[in-house]
């Protein structure tokens, strides 16, 4: 067997977890083309195909999935060794990822990590914004963000602020040629900009009011994924939307939108940062979690 680089086999391993060779270029911030070359190179190093390639997918070989096995717990000792040699620096360094929902990131997350990287210069911060339940361990997240009652019993959490409250609003436009609905079930008329979760499935709109609890799987002719152009939609009048209060204080003070049914807005739980309870957690985090409960 020939000689080769240990590096290339940790962008083997990133290959697998990002599920191709332009995910993997991506993450490390070079071109594909060199993720492609260190492929080839270490396959002949081995003398075996660790890759299956077609023009949509990369898979590892029954050999790749082999040598995966070895690998990881490998390479996650290395990383720790490494790690442990920060813990002598006087500032922590290295990478944060944290997976998030677009809200949650929008107006909790962000404000937290962009103070975080000024008290630590030589930590890097990479937030994905995704509203689908993922393994975060095994999509190489440090900590994800979701409401707490998302979460597996095998993570550690802790919340990032107070508890959530959804608004129902539209604009003036809407309202004058449609009506104000005064209950839940009256939305049944009305045109409701939908959302569509990554999964495809739909969102329904839940209600509270004195206990009694309402939900309803609200209708109309428009489906959108973001919060933002739903608020973008509900301001252009293309109907009823249902966001989170953060999104809409601004566009409610200036006139843009109204609120409708606050007297039957219902609690939800806050968003948690949550992280493996049985994973070596690196300085950077450790930073960032002690800077989170200081806050």
């Amino acid at each position: 067997m020939r000689s080769l680089r240990l590096d290339s086999l940790e962008i083997f391993d990133d290959v697998v977890r990002c599920g191709g060779f332009r995910a993997a270029a991506l993450d490390r911030g070079v071109s594909s083309s060199a993720i492609s070359q260190s492929i080839s190179v270490l396959e002949e190093a081995l003398g075996i195909r660790l890759l299956n390639r077609t023009t949509r997918s990369v898979a590892p070989t029954e050999a790749g999935k082999r040598l995966l096995e070895r690998l990881g717990p490998a390479l996650h000792d290395i990383r720790i060794a490494i790690d442990d040699l920060n813990q002598l620096r006087e500032r922590p360094s290295g990478s944060v990822r944290i997976n998030a929902p677009g809200p949650a990131a929008d107006h909790v997350l962000c404000p937290l990590a962009f103070e975080f990287m000024k008290i630590y210069p030589d930590v890097d911060v990479e937030i994905v914004s995704d509203a689908a339940i993922i393994d975060i361990v095994e999509q190489g997240f440090d900590a994800g963000v979701r409401f707490g009652n998302q979460l597996a019993q095998d993570m550690i959490a802790m919340p990032l602020g107070p508890t959530l409250r959804y608004a129902i609003v539209a604009s003036p436009d809407y309202l004058r040629e449609r009506g104000r609905p005064d209950s839940p079930s009256d939305l049944l008329q009305h045109d409701c900009i939908r959302r569509r979760f990554p999964g495809g499935t739909m969102e329904t709109w839940t209600f509270e009011k004195a206990g009694d609890e309402v939900e309803i799987t609200p209708q109309g002719r428009l489906t959108l994924s973001s919060a933002h152009h739903e608020l973008q939609a509900a301001i252009a009048g293309a109907g009823i939307a249902h966001l989170f209060e953060e999104y809409v204080h601004a566009d409610l003070e200036q006139g843009r939108v109204i609120e409708l049914l606050s007297d039957w807005k219902k609690k939800l739980p806050s968003w948690y940062l949550y992280y493996p309870s049985r994973r070596h957690t690196s300085a950077a985090m450790r930073a960032f979690l002690k800077y989170i409960r200081h806050r």
